[in-house]
């Protein structure tokens, strides 16, 4: 295994925030189980799933609590050991109300007596296990990965790239996973390649991640992988690690809009999947948990911690020492594509990478002002889009425009609203201008 420059493509667009990469020499701190978790069913994109357990029953940590018979869709695990005290619901970060399972935690954590290392020696095994694991992509989309792995068997799908490009500022959860667990990461990538029977294995690194180059050159070495896997360190630039600029960067191939990786040859998943796929198939425990970078300028101490699925914001916030000032803005996820939340009651889900909280100085949002017609927005956006034309068609209510425009392929980056010196807040008019075009194709 070795470091692959040469074939490198550079992007299209983007920006380069700060780093803000202060978390990345913290070792990841295993958090305590909460007095209560609250797991919402519905952790992936796709169908949500249907409690299996209700008040007063005892749970064990990886027992399945919920799960659907619709093909899109993953399981859900009890993240703690302890007893149902109810079922409810609660408003994620997007506005969708989901239903929960409440539980009060022993403090045990007792394993699931019937967990034990599914088989895995065919692509249909491979795809089962992920399933039954219940994961979903960790980078943050959340689609469930057994349906990624349903179409990567075939002949045209030669490809396999890890995404360990972690691109948004602040956030360091995928490279602790490289620097912490670079074994599972290789173990995993070999497995996949083995059972798929992947010609090529990219796994791409920015090159702000020197330590997590090395980590993996050394496992790689430990492992024997060969030259089929190799690393790949593009340039620093946002938003590096989303699917349709890093599938281009690695391979030169660019994904038409409405269609999957698969199809032009590839399967990507992000690094701490394949690291979670591994150890759940050496060990059979699920996945329960994640590790979550918590940080900002309002956070006492912070910090990369490992925490119980379903722990509420507050709770990981007051394990990392609480508010050092007044929180001004708590994200769920980074700065460039995080959630704002006006309560941090809510919980901790699979694809959450980040906690952030910032406070008045960092949080202060500019007043916009008119358009001015510069043309940064175009210039910055990775998918060749015309952000400024989309807003002003979506104010007219032009629904034909905005489809002739393309604005259903936006990927939500945010870097035309980083760029534009009107402030003027660009990604939500893109986000709104899908939703149109998403109500108008319903019709």
């Amino acid at each position: 295994m070795d470091k692959l420059d040469m074939v490198m493509r550079a992007m299209h667009g983007g920006v380069k925030p700060g780093h803000f990469k202060n978390t990345a020499g913290a070792e990841t701190v295993q958090m305590p189980p909460p007095e209560t978790v609250c797991i919402p069913m519905q952790q992936h994109i796709g169908a949500p799933c249907t409690p299996l357990v209700k008040k007063g029953d005892p749970v064990y940590l990886g027992q399945v609590i919920g799960d659907s018979d619709q093909p899109v869709s993953a399981p859900v695990h009890a993240s703690v050991s302890g007893r149902v005290t109810g079922l409810g619901e609660v408003m994620l970060p997007g506005g969708q109300r989901v239903q929960t399972v409440h539980i009060e935690s022993d403090g045990l954590m007792t394993p699931d007596p019937t967990l034990a290392p599914p088989p895995a020696e065919t692509p249909a095994d491979l795809a089962e296990a992920a399933r039954a694991c219940g994961l979903v992509g960790l980078g943050g989309a959340g689609f469930p990965t057994h349906i990624k792995l349903q179409g990567a068997d075939r002949p045209q799908v030669d490809t396999l790239i890890v995404n360990a490009a972690e691109c948004e500022p602040y956030i360091t959860a995928d490279c602790r996973e490289c620097l912490e667990n670079p074994g599972d990461i290789l173990a995993g990538v070999l497995r996949l390649q083995k059972i798929l029977g992947f010609k090529q294995v990219i796994i791409a690194v920015e090159d702000n991640k020197p330590e997590a180059v090395v980590a993996l050159l050394q496992a790689a070495k430990e492992e024997k992988a060969g030259r089929t896997v190799r690393i790949l360190t593009p340039k620093t630039r946002y938003p590096q690690g989303a699917e349709k600029v890093l599938i281009y960067t690695a391979t030169g191939r660019r994904l038409p809009p409405g269609r999957l990786p698969a199809d032009v040859g590839c399967l990507v998943m992000n690094v701490t999947s394949v690291a979670v796929l591994e150890r759940y198939l050496r060990t059979g425990m699920p996945l329960t948990s994640r590790r979550v970078t918590v940080d900002g300028s309002a956070v006492a101490r912070p910090m990369n911690v490992e925490v119980p699925i379903g722990t509420s914001v507050e709770d990981v916030i007051q394990f990392c020492g609480g508010y050092k000032c007044p929180p001004r803005k708590v994200l769920m996820g980074g700065p460039m594509m995080g959630l704002a939340l006006e309560d941090t009651s809510i919980p901790v889900l699979k694809q959450n990478n980040a906690i952030l909280a910032f406070g008045e100085k960092e949080a202060k949002l500019p007043q916009p002002t008119p358009c001015i017609r510069c043309g940064r927005c175009v210039k910055a956006c990775p998918m060749y889009l015309r952000p400024a034309e989309v807003d002003r068609s979506l104010k007219l209510d032009k629904a034909e425009v905005l489809k002739k425009l393309g604005a259903d392929v936006c990927i939500e980056c945010g870097s035309c609203a980083y760029v534009c010196p009107a402030k003027r807040p660009l990604v939500q008019s893109m986000r709104l201008a899908k939703a149109r075009l998403k109500k108008e194709g319903g019709k």
